[in-house]
């Protein structure tokens, strides 16, 4: 009986701390960790895929749909990242306040400029991303345009909370400002370094930080390499000075590797989202351990 008491009251206190918080569900943990800045204790926050696999492969799992028709706000990565898992989802949870064109609902992608947009789409360009390159987040530059982008969502789905989403959004751009300030300075040593990277994951930092991207280890994107394409990224790297080979930590890493030991080219894996890599908990980490790892 005492444990059973003890059950309840633990089921109680966990339901009315949850009561009355706006539910908000996002497809990634890096919005979810910028949602927890901003909502603070007036929001209850999801992310529906982890931040160790691949982003653009998400496997969906029958408690998203639950979380989805739960849901007050959904806010997404967008760019056509979660094209090819989320609208099934959406389809099936069957709540129209968090469909797109929603008032609950938030495309992030909308609120910075992207890169690499495509004239024209055909397969022959692999797995190419119609509206640009979806990984924009990954310049910390563009972290405060999100921010205002979820505190303003937050404050039009929960006007009587207003004041508080703008002020945690205030006070995390300061702080975001002060710790880009610091990422700034290091990366600076960076400056017209020649990289490859596997994925282009992380063009948005590359561009940003004058960094020369030299080849990708994909032939296209979304393309395992074949033995044709490192041939012929063998021949560029004995004709350039390669300072990195970039990895993310869901695609092989054969390839990369190999071309690192036979040239002596440092092979850095980075975190691309939060629980990419343990060191990366939150948003700030995520950047803290990118930066340690490229200027270690």
């Amino acid at each position: 009986m005492r444990k059973l008491c003890i059950t309840l009251f633990i089921l109680l206190f966990a339901s009315s701390a949850y009561a009355g918080k706006m539910k908000v569900v996002s497809t990634y943990p890096y919005i979810a960790s910028i949602v927890d800045h901003i909502g603070g204790d007036r929001v209850r926050v999801n992310a529906l895929a982890r931040g160790d696999f691949d982003p653009h492969t998400v496997i969906p799992k029958p408690s998203f749909i639950s979380k989805l028709r739960k849901a007050d706000v959904l806010i997404i990565n967008g760019a056509q990242l979660e094209i090819g898992w989320l609208p099934p989802l959406l389809k099936q949870s069957n709540n129209p306040a968090v469909n797109p064109g929603s008032s609950g609902f938030l495309d992030l992608s909308t609120h910075v400029k992207l890169i690499d947009v495509p004239k024209s789409i055909s397969r022959e360009q692999g797995d190419i991303h119609p509206d640009g390159n979806p990984h924009y987040y990954l310049n910390p530059h563009n972290i405060p345009l999100l921010a205002k982008a979820i505190s303003e969502k937050l404050s039009e789905c929960d006007s009587r909370n207003s004041s508080y989403y703008k002020s945690n959004c205030r006070n995390f751009i300061t702080m975001w400002n002060q710790k880009t300030s610091q990422w700034d300075s290091k990366l600076a040593a960076l400056k017209g370094k020649q990289v490859i990277e596997y994925h282009k994951n992380y063009d948005y930092l590359l561009r940003y930080y004058s960094i020369s991207l030299a080849g990708t280890i994909e032939p296209l994107p979304g393309i395992p390499p074949t033995s044709k394409h490192i041939e012929s990224l063998e021949k560029m790297i004995s004709s350039r000075n390669i300072s990195f080979i970039l990895m993310d930590v869901y695609n092989p890493d054969e390839a990369g590797r190999h071309l690192s030991k036979k040239y002596g080219i440092t092979f850095v894996k980075l975190p691309h989202d939060i629980g990419a890599v343990p060191e990366a908990n939150d948003i700030v980490s995520l950047f803290d351990e990118i930066v340690r790892r490229l200027t270690k």
